[in-house]
């Protein structure tokens, strides 16, 4: 579940498409090809991507954010349907029409619903061929390497989060509707990975810092590939979490739902989920720093296979120890103990 530090929002349990209906006006686009189709989307999200802290949601208004916060992208793995659904993700709507076109044209801007079912598609998609990238499905297990059901706007507010019951995404809306911002997409993708890998993981409070504190990093580390991969800017501090989506929630710059680099240790546990998090996505984000991307992901995502699912800290900490060995050796094992040894987690 994606939730800023603040009063709860609400807890809950585990047509045609083209700009033209918008306020952007997009070139024709020819018919796209078997399984692609062309959509808009931000840059992970608006904030990042400007650097412009003042940004503001102004009730959806497309005046809101700049034009250059856009970018054409491809959309990959489309079934052929007209709607957008694929291999990896299938998306549904209950606050507008779905986005549909024969052409495979998906460019709407952000004062339409259709705009959020297209970043829905598009960041599942990509999590899941970042995924891929690493080696899950061919070489390593597959790490939810299956269609991806998700639902805009499921309850009507200001909350996004993972059934297992249903295996769906849900993003809600409020301030800055949570589908807008790339990395809450993924974070939610995170928990649906984890379900994958684990049925039943967060059952106990420390797995379920462990599930928060994963899907944000893989939030943050999806968008970096994807800057990377599409030469994107990013023009705020790579370890912040969500800065489009926290601007509704957040007065201090930089905005940031979390971070990756807070500092904090084991007895800065305070019982929320979320606070707590950010205990072991500051480890995973050394451990990226350590090794590399590459890397470090292979590892945290291969030792997640292995996690109970009531897992503590350390037990997971050691898990992820004895993956790193058994993947790299003991140099390799050695970094990633150091990273939870820093962060004080018993047992390292």
């Amino acid at each position: 579940m994606f939730r800023p530090y603040r009063a709860p929002r609400l807890v809950l349990s585990a047509g045609v498409a083209i700009a033209a209906v918008s306020g952007l006006a997009a070139a024709p686009a020819a018919a796209a090809a078997p399984g692609t189709g062309t959509g808009q989307v931000f840059m992970v999200n608006p904030v990042q991507s400007s650097g412009n802290e003042d940004l503001a949601d102004g009730k959806d208004a497309a005046s809101a954010v700049p034009i250059s916060a856009y970018a054409k992208v491809a959309l990959r793995n489309l079934d052929g349907s007209g709607y957008l659904s694929g291999r990896w993700a299938a998306v549904r709507s209950e606050t507008g029409a779905p986005a549909y076109s024969t052409t495979g044209d998906f460019r709407y801007t952000r004062d339409v619903d259709q705009f959020e079912q297209v970043m829905a598609y598009f960041w599942v998609n990509e999590a899941q061929e970042y995924l891929q990238s690493l080696g899950f499905g061919s070489e390593l297990p597959g790490a939810n390497d299956k269609q991806q059901n998700v639902r805009i706007n499921q309850w009507g507010a200001d909350n996004s989060f993972f059934t297992d019951k249903k295996h769906e995404i849900r993003f809600g809306k409020g301030g800055v509707d949570d589908a807008e911002d790339g990395e809450v997409i993924v974070h939610e993708y995170g928990h649906a990975v984890h379900e994958a890998q684990v049925p039943g993981f967060g059952s106990s409070e420390e797995a379920g810092a462990i599930g928060e504190a994963w899907g944000d990093y893989l939030g943050v580390e999806v968008g970096l590939a994807a800057d990377a991969r599409y030469g994107w800017p990013r023009l705020t501090p790579e370890a912040c979490v969500g800065d489009w989506d926290s601007t509704s929630y957040t007065t201090t710059v930089p905005h940031c739902l979390r971070r990756l680099d807070t500092g904090k240790v084991y007895g800065d546990k305070v019982g929320e989920v979320h606070a707590d998090g950010e205990i072991w996505s500051n480890a995973l984000w050394d451990i990226r720093k350590a090794l590399g991307a590459r890397t470090a992901d292979r590892i945290i995502v291969n030792a997640q296979f292995s996690f109970a699912p009531d897992t503590s800290f350390s037990a997971a900490a050691k898990t992820t120890v004895a993956t790193a060995r058994a993947m790299y050796g003991d140099q390799a094992a050695e970094t990633v103990r150091q990273a939870f040894a820093a962060r004080q987690i018993p047992g390292l």
